[in-house]
């Protein structure tokens, strides 16, 4: 669904801003391809689309769900992931790694590299940018659901909810 808004400019020219991102392709046909809203310009002028990232972060085994967080002031994007606790465990288990509760997996230096390894992979497949790639990240055990109100019902990330809830993570992933 697209929200049209008429908009009227200064010579009375009128036209409809939605808010949405679009390509136009030789055929004349409007491609809508991102939101205005997701879109963040790093510190050294490149753009970053999250929900581009997003997508294509989320075919990784390891990862249930994820926010991409990138911050004007500097060159490179962070994330909030929530792993998947089977494809963890699992790897965990083969690995030899020993924890007492998922949460301690989670925050295990091994599992962090593990899961990032598996993102850069498959962010090499997806032909994303070095800078579209989180350089750092934080795992979080506890599943995202619309009762904890970081997910619609639809499960579409509540990116302002979630960067309140993990303020604090996020600016030391920052520093």
């Amino acid at each position: 669904m697209v929200v049209l808004h008429l908009q009227v400019d200064e010579r009375g020219m009128r036209w409809f801003y939605t808010g949405d991102i679009g390509q136009f392709h030789p055929d004349g046909c409007l491609e809508i391809v991102d939101r205005k809203k997701d879109i963040v310009k790093l510190q050294h002028g490149e753009y970053i689309s999250l929900g581009k990232v997003e997508a294509a972060l989320m075919s990784s085994k390891f990862v249930d769900n994820l926010m991409v967080h990138a911050d004007p002031f500097h060159s490179y994007c962070v994330a909030v992931i929530v792993p998947s606790r089977e494809a963890l465990e699992k790897w965990a288990q083969e690995a030899g790694i020993e924890y007492k509760d998922f949460q301690e997996l989670c925050d295990k230096a091994e599992t962090v590299s593990e899961v990032q390894k598996s993102l850069s992979k498959v962010a090499k497949d997806a032909k994303l940018d070095k800078f579209e790639v989180p350089a750092k990240i934080k795992l979080v055990a506890d599943a995202w659901t619309p009762e904890s109100g970081v997910v619609t019902a639809a499960l579409k990330i509540k990116r302002e909810q979630i960067k309140a809830r993990f303020k604090d993570e996020l600016q030391r992933m920052y520093h």
